[in-house]
């Protein structure tokens, strides 16, 4: 009799996940009915090539950096976006931040459209074409910048010049806020918030850098998707250090600093943080998930029964899904001794750490200390910053933004998702949950790969698809 009540029980279960996975079906997307857009595409290309010839290249140690280049780019915007100087205010806030205003019939729910002009470093050596002269070769401009994020802060200007030239006034006021250290984790962006707050001007929508039109980065979906950010990853730089005396190599006592240091990285890699499924990533699997082929249905409709699943493909594979689901912590620096023979006085190794919203500074550091357990390791929490406030989607202003996406790229999948980089608009949790991160691109895996990397470059097609999303999006504003 047992077994037959055991028999019905799995009967029942499987019958249960099978059901909950059959009606897993997609939710009603933005709908996506599209009037032509018209700009001078010509005008939005020769505007990005100006600006990348400006190297504003961003450093840590700041006495590296060329004023003078960040002046230039300053000075070429009243000729490159002239409508836009005719029309909105524009102001110089401390650390390189530009505010423009865009005075809208009305100022209650004014939006905030965001990026920053500073790049990273380039190896020039290792790139086909100049990454400052704005080559236009096999339908690309090549630049650093192209991607990251003078695009966007083309794409911005140019819709607005566009809009003005046609006459065009916004229901509400717009804001442009460009910051120009951004990539050096700058206090541009924080400087423009603290003004808004001084202020007293309340963004109802915010949009900055962030997700982007892309195939094949979730399981079983083949169409592609449009993920906007309603969130980001905190940051943590953690530095591990063992002291000795030291000493000749040639008779080296045990546990001296380098092989205690590397248990301890041995240890934080077998020993990963838990996964915990935060609310930006079961939003997103709740949307694309649905999307999937069925067996990958059965898994997302069930992840109180199947999310160990999720959890073993992080824990073996690494990668975007399991950036998604818990802190990550990749050792990027080491420091030993100055000789070949000479045993480290003092060693260390360096940490980056990307801290899931359901983790903390404090947290974080409390899991390495007890994960590592040794007390010849000191554990030292460098730079941090925690992770950011997220945003709603359910309200007027995650509609404006999804509807820009999908009237833009028809048939992408409009989704949430959790950005594990980090970017300026996390100041922004400090006066609105309506920050939104969407880089307004469709990219290849390949051209993903080049941020930050090299030949960084952008289809001319792109930069116009861009403009066209901004004209869209503050048509709706």
């Amino acid at each position: 009799m047992a077994g037959y009540v055991l028999l019905a029980l799995v009967a029942v279960f499987f019958a249960v996940i099978l059901i909950r996975a059959a009606m897993f079906r997609p939710k009603q997307q933005p709908v996506a009915a599209a009037e032509p857009i018209e700009f001078d595409q010509q005008a939005a290309t020769d505007a990005l090539a100006a600006l990348i010839r400006c190297k504003t290249i961003s450093y840590h140690d700041h006495s590296l950096e060329d004023d003078a280049e960040f002046e230039k780019l300053i000075s070429l915007l009243p000729d490159l976006y002239p409508q836009v100087f005719k029309t909105c205010s524009f102001q110089q806030l401390p650390d390189r931040a530009l505010l423009f205003r865009w005075p809208g019939k009305k100022n209650e729910n004014p939006s905030v459209m965001m990026s920053h002009y500073d790049v990273v470093p380039v190896d020039e050596a290792k790139w086909e074409e100049p990454p400052f002269a704005a080559v236009i070769k096999d339908g690309c401009m090549w630049g650093r910048g192209t991607l990251d994020t003078k695009g966007t802060f083309n794409a911005v200007l140019s819709a607005a010049n566009n809009l003005i030239a046609q006459g065009f006034q916004p229901e509400n006021d717009v804001y442009f806020a460009f910051s120009g250290g951004e990539e050096v984790n700058g206090k541009g962006a924080d400087n423009i918030v603290q003004y808004f707050i001084d202020n007293g001007i309340q963004p109802a929508l915010v949009v900055d850098e962030g997700g982007a039109v892309v195939e094949n980065v979730f399981p079983g979906v083949k169409v592609p998707c449009g993920l906007i950010g309603i969130a980001e990853k905190g940051m943590m730089n953690v530095q591990y250090t063992v002291q000795s005396n030291g000493g000749h190599a040639s008779a080296p006592k045990p546990n001296t600093p380098i092989p205690v240091l590397a248990r301890a990285v041995n240890k934080l890699e077998k020993h990963p943080f838990k996964m915990r499924l935060n609310k930006p990533a079961a939003q997103m699997f709740d949307t694309l998930g649905r999307h999937s082929t069925f067996l990958y249905r059965v898994i997302f409709a069930n992840m109180w029964c199947f999310g160990w699943v999720i959890d073993l493909l992080g824990r073996m594979s690494g990668g975007d899904i399991n950036a998604l689901v818990r802190t990550t912590v990749a050792f990027t620096q080491a420091k030993g001794s100055d000789a070949r023979n000479v045993i480290p006085t003092e060693a260390q190794i360096v940490s980056n750490m990307r801290l899931n919203p359901e983790d903390n500074v404090a947290s974080a550091k409390e899991y390495l200390v007890k994960t590592v357990n040794n007390p010849q390791v000191d554990v030292t929490v460098l730079e941090s910053f925690e992770p950011s406030r997220i945003s709603q989607i359910d309200c007027p202003a995650w509609d404006t933004v999804a509807g820009a996406v999908a009237e833009t790229w028809q048939g992408c999948i409009v989704s949430p998702y959790l950005m594990v980089q980090c970017s300026d608009s996390r100041h922004y949790g400090r006066i609105s949950d309506h920050v939104y991160r969407f880089s307004a691109m469709d990219l290849t895996t390949e051209e993903r790969r080049t941020i930050h990397g090299n030949n960084e470059r952008i289809r001319l097609e792109t930069i116009g698809k861009s403009v066209e999303f901004y004209i869209r999006l503050m048509k709706k504003c």
